[in-house]
């Protein structure tokens, strides 16, 4: 376990939650489906690219994608 990637899931984890509430409260389902991603798949990933990568392209599915 490296602390960049920890830091960086802690990072992306807070995020997800912040989506999570969000979709939650606007019925906003696309927000809360990827706020769930954010906040799981940290604990699977130990890739530093590999996770920033993730992250980014999940907090940035609810912005063009509309369900």
């Amino acid at each position: 376990m490296n602390v960049s990637v920890l830091l960086l899931g802690v990072l992306f984890s807070s995020i997800g939650l912040g989506y999570f509430i969000y979709g939650k409260k606007q019925q906003h389902t696309m927000a809360l489906i990827c706020g769930i991603g954010l906040m799981i798949y940290p604990y699977f990933v130990e890739n530093i690219a590999l996770l920033l990568c993730t992250g980014i392209v999940l907090m940035l599915v609810p912005k063009f994608i509309k369900i």
